[in-house]
């Protein structure tokens, strides 16, 4: 079995039988380069008796009820046994019980050497110089330069009563609570009690200095994760209409639907201009999301076209978080504009490499410098928490790195010097220049 055989023999990340398949020159460069994680939500160290890491997402998941995910992502994949040996030495080669509960206890003891530098001393493990870290705040464990924050503010598009929105969605109640609380937190650094009563004020007193604080404090780009909350059609509302509402409705009553969705899209506007002041990215997820009534048409990247075109954001460069999965084609032509890019994670933890690979090779051909890796990794089980999802993610997309342009090269698409090249584009320097990255 495939799976198997990327689990038994490991070196530096690669499963054996993958390094045989790529051009061993450019095998050497992918498996050397130190990657820059697009995307992933690291837990920060915490000490024992402290309280428990909550600050890793603005939508935490791990109570929320789901079905299992995909197979590859499910706790029992053999694959795992690949990340145990090389991040904590596991000398098994099955998943018992005993031998598992064994692996956890040699997890605590590699939190407890490496105490703050664990989280560090993960990454290098991976083969990650540099982790950005989608988190509401950073901690213990997580400072730069091995991690760089990215907040999210879709908490700063949702100032008014989300009550009827909230019963039309078992999960929405969930995913609505959290947004309310994040906006709480922002209300209260900004030093106010309550929302403005105006939304020339709320932009001046609340979203503006929400996002210059950020930038302040070290943020790289801006996370939205409205695929959860609504569809991605993001239109134009006049900021006369928008006044309107806000005006009217702040602090009160439920909010028809239509009429809240014109004020979320005059924000969403709103904090792209201003990341693009700021020279922020604005990161956005576009991808199968948790819970059991994820609107997937409505992650759809092509919903994005009209807010890539706008005239308004030309100085705002967007990241497809997660490529658009399952419209990776349609993420390839998006790439196409100027101020779009696209990064792998999460597909890199559920799709398997010969499958990612062939995602990657149809990228590749057309635009490499719009590309950026990512893993995703994000906490989970004991044993299977975001230490495993940051190594397997980087080694799979290693492998399926290496596939996809040993394919182009034996095509005589490419030579091996491109190769080598789009490699390390892939991997860091796309990242390193739409950031402004010290390489």
């Amino acid at each position: 079995m495939r799976i198997a055989a990327a689990v038994v023999f490991v070196f530096g990340g690669w499963a054996s039988g993958a390094l045989g398949q790529v051009d061993p020159a450019l095998a050497k460069i992918i498996q050397e380069t130190q990657a820059i994680d697009n995307h992933a939500h690291p837990l920060r160290y915490v000490a024992e008796g402290q309280k428990a890491d909550d600050e890793y997402d603005a939508l935490p998941c791990d109570t929320l009820a789901q079905a299992p995910g995909p197979v590859r992502s499910r706790a029992e994949n053999p694959e795992w046994i690949g990340a145990w040996r090389a991040l904590y030495g596991y000398k098994y080669s099955d998943m018992t019980p005993e031998h598992v509960k064994e692996l956890v206890a040699a997890k605590q003891s590699a939190v407890r050497e490496h105490a703050a530098g664990y989280p560090a001393w993960v990454l290098d493990k991976a083969g990650i110089q540099t982790m950005f870290a989608n988190r509401v705040a950073l901690g213990a464990g997580l400072e730069p330069p091995h991690f760089r924050w990215v907040p999210f503010v879709d908490a700063l598009l949702l100032p008014l009563n989300n009550d009827r929105v909230k019963r039309t969605n078992t999960d929405f109640d969930w995913f609505y609570s959290h947004e309310e609380k994040l906006l709480k937190r922002y209300l209260k650094e900004a030093h106010l009690d309550a929302l403005p009563r105006s939304l020339r004020t709320y932009l001046a007193k609340v979203v503006t200095p929400t996002l210059e604080r950020q930038k302040q404090d070290g943020a790289v780009a801006l996370k939205l994760e409205a695929a959860y909350l609504r569809s991605l059609n993001f239109g134009r509302a006049s900021e006369e209409d928008a006044t309107s509402l806000y005006d009217r409705n702040v602090g009160g009553g439920e909010v028809v639907g239509g009429d809240y969705r014109k004020l979320q899209d005059f924000l969403f506007h709103y904090v792209a201009q201003e990341a693009g002041r700021l020279g922020l990215a604005i990161h956005i997820h576009s991808a199968p999301g948790c819970g059991d009534y994820f609107l997937q048409r409505g992650a759809n990247p092509a919903l994005l076209e009209a807010a890539f075109n706008d005239p308004s954001l030309r100085k705002t460069n967007f990241v497809i978080v997660h490529g658009g999965a399952p419209y990776t084609k349609v993420t390839a032509a998006l790439l196409g504009k100027p101020n779009v890019y696209a990064d792998i994670s999460l597909m890199a933890l559920e799709l398997y490499p010969r499958a990612f690979s062939e995602v990657l090779r149809d990228w590749l051909e057309a635009y490499p410098e719009k590309v950026l890796f990512g893993t995703d990794a994000s906490p989970g089980p004991p044993e299977v928490n975001w230490e495993e999802t940051a190594w397997l993610g980087a080694a799979t997309v290693r492998q399926a790195l290496g596939m996809a342009l040993n394919g182009m090269m034996n095509d005589g698409e490419i030579s091996r010097e491109r190769a080598g090249e789009i490699a390390r584009m892939v991997l860091r320097e796309n990242a390193v220049k739409l950031y402004g990255l010290k390489p």
